[in-house]
């Protein structure tokens, strides 16, 4: 989540610049979805998204629309999937100008906060060889994992007690 309307008109204008350098268009839905994306406190779910994006814009997407355009901001590297939810979030390195690492997730159980950290490829490459060795075909290489961020861990949230679903 972007922290005022500067920082989202800003980001959203950085990724006008990421899509034209792929050679694709952020059209005007699309930049609209990515918006609702960026206010967002936490990651959403495509239902979610169409939701807030009939409330915000007065205007109706179905939800095929929203994961279609949900696909196109994912292949332009401006959102996530997190595949444990199928819920999407912002890419915290939209505005940066440089190559980042692989991205993972640290996902609070009780907040739903996710927290973007990077691994250094050479870390997944190992990873990834270690498990051709047994054989097993990698479909995806992403992590996520869930627990209690810093600010519920303050709270005196028991990270033993029963988490929300």
């Amino acid at each position: 989540m972007r922290s005022n309307q500067a920082d989202i008109d800003q980001t959203l204008e950085r990724a006008q610049h990421i899509c034209a350098d792929h050679g694709a268009r952020l059209t005007d839905k699309r930049r609209r979805v990515l918006k609702v994306v960026l206010e967002s406190a936490e990651p959403l779910s495509a239902y979610q998204i169409a939701d807030l994006y009939r409330d915000e814009y007065g205007k109706s997407l179905s939800v095929m629309s929203v994961y279609r355009m949900l696909h196109f901001l994912k292949e332009n590297e401006l959102v996530h999937r997190l595949e444990t939810t199928n819920q999407y979030l912002p890419c915290s390195h939209i505005s940066c100008q440089h190559d980042h690492e692989v991205p993972q997730f640290l996902i609070c159980d009780n907040c739903r906060g996710v927290d973007e950290v990077g691994i250094r490829k050479e870390i997944l490459q190992e990873l990834s060889a270690n498990i051709e060795d047994t054989g097993f075909a990698l479909a995806r290489q992403q992590l996520e994992f869930h627990g209690l961020c810093r600010t519920c861990q303050k709270a005196g949230v028991d990270s033993k007690l029963e988490l929300k679903d």
